[in-house]
């Protein structure tokens, strides 16, 4: 199973999206958390000041201005390293701040064909008959999954290409909102990755024509979009709020493919002997006897 085609559209502006980091990464930062003096009273603007976070990174508040206005082409990876240490970013930040600033030396062009997941793949998730996985590759597009997974999330066949996308499912479709627990933080997880992708890959129109189709129709894409927030996101625990078999707590791990950094491998696993883990072993138990009715005719 792969993505199709989608419509393309124009390419982020690279410069704009490095300024709009700098600034809401200075803006998140009150100088009590870096030791400098807080005058609260006399402060325009939240957070750090640029002159403050020139002093901080070691570099004069000019270069940093033309930083921060999307002029980064000839900065260093010394200067950029400083930087993100001034604003005490993450390494997915760190890493999301280079690809902005350096453009052309680190950008990746994205490939026209669609992406495809090897057959061996498939094979893999097709034995893995009692948990939910699933591979999902650039833009959030859902590539391939197993019986467990669809019988979680939803029979992600029944929908066309284009619609196999987590970013499209979990802002567009409302039974996605009534399967997440916290669906606010899936948003922001989604959000996050698309922004990560953005770095990558500033020149893509799919991924451009997605986010512009995104911010027209949802409010909620639209406000987490603009706070440029970047991470990537390799464990973690979701609780679903299942139609048949009720609450679900699954604990997540999702493996980067060897041969393909752009596809991760995620499943889902329950704690042994919980109602989670009874839960989904009647969801196998459903999904067999389903698939032995249509064998049978």
């Amino acid at each position: 199973m792969e993505a199709q085609p989608q419509p393309s559209g124009p390419s982020l502006d690279r410069r704009a999206e490095l300024s709009e980091f700098l600034r809401t990464r200075r803006a998140r930062l009150k100088p009590e958390d870096v030791g400098l003096p807080d005058f609260g009273r006399h402060r325009r603007v939240p957070g750090l000041r640029r002159e403050e976070l020139a002093q901080l990174a070691g570099v004069s508040v000019a270069y940093y201005t033309r930083l921060e206005q999307g002029n980064g082409q000839n900065v260093s990876a010394e200067v950029l390293d400083s930087i993100a240490r001034a604003l005490r970013l993450t390494d997915a930040e760190q890493a999301h701040l280079t690809h902005l600033a350096k453009g052309k030396q680190h950008k990746k062009k994205p490939s026209a064909r669609p992406q495809q997941v090897r057959t061996a793949i498939g094979q893999l998730l097709d034995t893995m008959d009692a948990v939910p996985a699933y591979v999902v590759g650039r833009r959030s597009e859902v590539l391939a999954w197993n019986r467990m997974a669809a019988a979680v999330f939803g029979d992600w066949a029944e929908l066309p290409a284009a619609e196999r996308n987590w970013a499209r499912m979990v802002f567009l479709k409302p039974e996605y909102q009534d399967l997440f627990v916290d669906w606010e933080q899936k948003a922001i997880d989604i959000v996050c990755a698309l922004r990560m992708d953005a770095g990558c890959y500033p020149d893509d129109p799919r991924l451009s024509a997605l986010v512009g189709e995104l911010s027209v129709k949802s409010e909620e894409f639209r406000r987490l979009w603009a706070t440029h927030d970047v991470k990537e996101k390799s464990h973690g625990l979701k609780r679903l709020q299942h139609p048949l078999v009720g609450a679900l707590s699954l604990n997540f791990e999702s493996f980067k493919l060897a041969d393909d950094a752009d596809q991760s491998m995620v499943v889902y696993h329950a704690e042994p002997g919980s109602p989670s883990a009874e839960a989904l072993r009647l969801l196998a138990s459903w999904g067999a006897d389903a698939t032995r009715a249509r064998a049978s005719g």
